[in-house]
């Protein structure tokens, strides 16, 4: 039953390689561990309390935290309730196990005076493949505010005619236009002409991001490239993709954008998601209060 689940996700509800194979990992190691078999009698043996015994396995002897756990949940919450609409199970046994709680955990950002030093770096045109590539890749994050995948997944036709807007395919398959801001546009421009006058793109491929080979990037690749980045831009703490969408939501929130269109350009299918972005913008308001205001300077 496991292989049709997958199967369903795939074609239906498209997501991506790397959520099928999480959704995949997750239900194998329950019934692995429950020894509940993969079939409908099996399945059908399956309780609430298997759920609920799995969980106290996972997180008192695995010794996962609250955050992975309620994923791993929401995993077979999603299998058993797909199979409650195929009439193999009575009842979604999942359904009324209730998500750990997890603290509250503010986005990480760059601060814009450091971000903008990273950016003007990242301006100036050069003859290197890596670094024109690597540059691109930083400012596409930032002034887009793209997930990892979706960057992975930029073709080179996805770009408008005029260059002044690309098409991204998110989550579920979902697709959204975002703008390109000029000087990225000539940024492209630049990293195209590139990628010919070096001849690196030798096949079919269309991704706009490439190796040297003329292959798709890989994830691990786009992780290490940012990591490298933030790190030689001076940023203190985390250092990844998401780093710099958090960041790109938070400056936009921060200038004055409206909540519902920082929630369209970032692919969030609902604004409660959206919303996190302003406790950052809270905590910075606090900060300048406590800097500018004079009873909390000390006056009187």
């Amino acid at each position: 039953m496991l292989d049709e689940f997958i199967r369903y996700l795939e074609a239906e509800r498209r997501y991506s390689p790397l959520t099928i194979r999480n959704y995949r990992h997750d239900v194998e190691q329950f019934l692995a561990w429950s020894g509940i078999p993969d079939t409908p009698a099996g399945l059908q043996t399956a309780t609430t309390d298997d759920i609920r015994a799995w969980i106290l396995h996972r997180t008192e002897e695995g010794g996962i935290g609250a955050a992975s756990m309620n994923r791993e949940v929401s995993s077979l919450r999603s299998f058993f309730r797909w199979l409650l609409v195929q009439g193999v199970v009575t009842h979604n046994v999942v359904q009324s196990v209730s998500s750990l709680k997890t603290a509250r955990r503010l986005p990480a950002f760059v601060p814009e005076s450091r971000m903008s030093r990273i950016v003007n770096e990242c301006g100036f045109d050069s003859e290197e493949f890596d670094r024109e590539r690597d540059s691109l890749i930083i400012l596409l994050f930032y002034t887009c505010g793209l997930r990892l995948a979706e960057l992975i997944g930029i073709d080179r036709d996805d770009f408008s005619d005029d260059g002044s807007s690309l098409r991204i395919r998110g989550k579920g398959d979902k697709e959204r236009l975002v703008p390109i801001l000029e000087p990225v546009r000539e940024k492209i421009s630049h990293y195209l002409g590139l990628i010919e006058r070096q001849n690196i793109c030798k096949s079919s491929e269309k991704a706009l991001f490439l190796t040297h080979k003329g292959k798709r990037i890989s994830r691990t690749t786009v992780y290490r490239i940012v990591r490298a980045e933030l790190d030689r831009g001076g940023v203190q703490g985390k250092k990844s993709p998401h780093v710099l969408r958090h960041t790109f939501a938070t400056h936009l929130l921060n200038g004055g954008a409206d909540m519902r269109e920082i929630q369209e350009l970032l692919g969030h299918a609902s604004l409660q998601a959206t919303q996190v972005y302003t406790h950052n913008s809270i905590a910075r308001l606090r900060e300048v209060y406590a800097k500018a205001h004079p009873r909390e300077k000390g006056g009187k």
